[in-house]
């Protein structure tokens, strides 16, 4: 199962806005991708909730994984960047 470790970018971390927004796009991805924090347990990319769960601060390493690694890389590079901004 492809996966990557990457940063939280975003400003204050994985809170509702970011959240809603890699949800949205996992979802329409089509295929099960998973986030999870350093020493803790996958949740669903495709719940806004579940991410929010993670506590991901700015800064954090979060684990990208899923059965696509076209999907894994656009989740992870959501993650990375600082949807606050945007």
């Amino acid at each position: 199962m492809p996966s990557t470790t990457v940063t939280v970018g975003s400003a204050v971390g994985l809170h509702a806005r970011p959240a809603t927004l890699i949800a949205e796009a996992a979802t329409a991805l089509g295929t099960p991708v998973t986030l999870a924090a350093d020493g803790g347990d996958p949740v669903d990319a495709g719940s806004a909730l579940m991410i929010m769960t993670l506590g991901a601060e700015k800064g954090a390493s979060i684990t990208v994984s899923g059965d696509d690694q076209a999907a894994v890389d656009q989740i992870a590079a959501m993650v990375a960047r600082d949807l606050d901004a945007e």
